[in-house]
């Protein structure tokens, strides 16, 4: 094993009103893309070639089928999933296997490119691009059809080109964070590990402390040595051939160097090897960032706690931060790797710099974050009427903020405390839908803002006021990242340096 570790960088009504037309037939709203199993874009398609093939209306179906004609024409136009029974119905009526029914290859080569195009319109690139969606049916000419998902593929090539650096690192995050949604941030292998480390040395409650730490290195086998000299590039480095862990001297105050220590150990407990890819790297990051958590909050005691302040309405982040002794960040990241498993409870989490980039989110409570085509949030600026924005011009910077956001995806309450590091001032948020905030302390503020984002007339587009006064009239030089421009770092380690680390070792060791 060889490793450096290395540190972290609809409305409701239109929802109710399509839930009060489901159809005995129809399970719900299929989501953007694939069903699951069911590929219901290919499937719609299917079902239309096959009806109009029997020769049928969607009326003529629709008597045979049981199900209303306004439904079957969601079922073909990829906007529903049917029961299976729906499907055994359909199957017979259309005198053809359930099989052939289900189907991926496309009937016809139009049938293929109006799945396609559909496709392309419910991804996250035609979404972040703000355009009306063509409606991809039988009178779409050819030829406009065509033009269309060629002008689409163009774009999603300069744009994969442009991003040809980060596009690996993005792509990666994107995918880690839909894994993590469908574990509703749970990890309960890193949970077990935790356990076993705490059990080893008889840990029995209350804030970690770094004398228990440093029982926990030498219950693992290392030595500690705080240096002076230690990589720039770095937080700590591990000598496995002297069972050594170095650290800084100092304390930068953007990290608490407990956690330091617990995720160094963490690659070795977990038994990482040198990351194959930059997937591979952001998954040991994201698992020793849990397992440094899962030490400083063990699940069984913040568990009793968090059910403890859900049964009295009053749970908050503070209260979690005070109780372990860790900062708010890590108590608001543990709070989402317990809330959904434990309490049943919903939730996001946003970490946006002062001049409104999202640094870190998560979310598993429909709440919409912006996103790039490749569908990754990091790097995209959050919106003005959010908790997180609006916490920065708040007078009480001692006090939780909390507010309550109306959204295309419903109304979400938020908290949120900001707090300031060598990269400046940081918003740190936990949210949740309206239908969890009973359990919160803080869900009695009368503070309510409208948030329309994505639509860009919600807060990027200036008010027409000031357009007319000074559209054309001026030119602001803007700030530049040079990092922007910066290809991603090589190797298994992005951003390590590594002659210099070899340095260092052979230096001390």
């Amino acid at each position: 094993m060889h490793f450096f570790p290395y540190s972290q960088k609809m409305a409701r009504s239109e929802q109710q009103a399509v839930r009060g037309n489901w159809h005995a037939g129809l399970e719900r709203p299929a989501p953007l893309g694939d069903s699951g199993g069911v590929d219901v874009i290919a499937l719609g398609r299917r079902v239309r070639h096959l009806r109009k093939k029997a020769g049928l209306t969607l009326e003529a179906l629709s008597g045979v089928v049981g199900m209303a004609p306004s439904q079957l024409s969601l079922l073909e136009n990829g906007k529903r999933e049917p029961r299976l029974g729906a499907l055994q119905q359909l199957a017979g009526a259309l005198d053809v296997g359930l099989d052939d029914l289900l189907g991926t290859e496309p009937p016809s080569r139009r049938a293929a490119m109006e799945i396609e195009l559909e496709r392309y319109q419910r991804s996250a690139l035609y979404e972040s691009l703000n355009l009306p969606a063509i409606r991809v049916g039988p009178r779409l000419p050819n030829d406009v059809l065509e033009a269309q998902l060629g002008l689409l593929k163009e774009l999603e090539r300069r744009l994969n080109e442009q991003l040809a650096t980060p596009e690996e690192a993005r792509r990666a995050n994107s995918e880690l964070r839909v894994m993590m949604r469908q574990r509703g941030n749970y990890f309960p292998e890193y949970e077990a590990e935790a356990k076993k480390v705490l059990a080893g040395v008889g840990y029995s409650g209350g804030p970690l402390s770094q004398f228990v730490i440093s029982d926990i290195a030498a219950h693992l086998g290392f030595t500690l040595h705080h240096v002076s000299d230690l990589p720039h590039s770095t937080r700590s480095v591990t000598d496995l051939k002297n069972r050594r862990i170095y650290l800084t001297q100092g304390s930068s105050g953007d990290h608490d160097p407990r956690s330091v220590l617990l995720q160094a150990l963490g690659h070795y407990v977990l038994g990482h090897e040198t990351p194959r890819n930059y997937g591979d790297f952001l998954h040991q990051r994201v698992a020793t960032n849990y397992f440094a958590a899962a030490l400083m909050l063990p699940e069984d005691a913040t568990v009793e706690f968090l059910q403890h302040a859900k049964a009295a309405k009053e749970i908050a982040i503070e209260d979690l931060r005070d109780h372990f002794a860790v900062s708010y960040e890590t108590a608001a990241h543990r709070f989402t790797n317990l809330a959904t498993h434990h309490l049943g409870i919903t939730t996001h989490f946003q970490k946006t710099h002062q001049s409104g980039i999202i640094y870190k989110a998560y979310e598993n409570d429909g709440v919409i974050f912006p996103k790039d085509h490749t569908g990754s949030i990091e790097g995209q600026p959050s919106c003005k009427n959010w908790t997180s924005r609006v916490v920065f011009g708040v007078a009480d910077k001692f006090s939780p903020y909390s507010q309550y956001t109306d959204t295309k995806a419903g109304t979400f309450w938020c908290t949120a405390r900001t707090e300031r590091s060598a990269g400046g001032q940081f918003s740190l948020s936990v949210g949740v839908p309206y239908a969890h905030v009973k359990w919160f302390r803080g869900r009695e503020t009368t503070v309510r803002s409208v948030s329309n984002c994505p639509d860009p007339s919600c807060c990027r587009q200036p008010p027409a006021e000031l357009s007319d006064a000074w559209a054309g009239n001026a030119w602001p030089s803007a700030r530049a990242h040079s990092h922007l421009l910066a290809a991603m770092p090589p190797g298994a380690f992005p951003g390590v340096d590594e002659t210099e680390v070899y340095s260092f070792l052979a230096a001390h060791e």
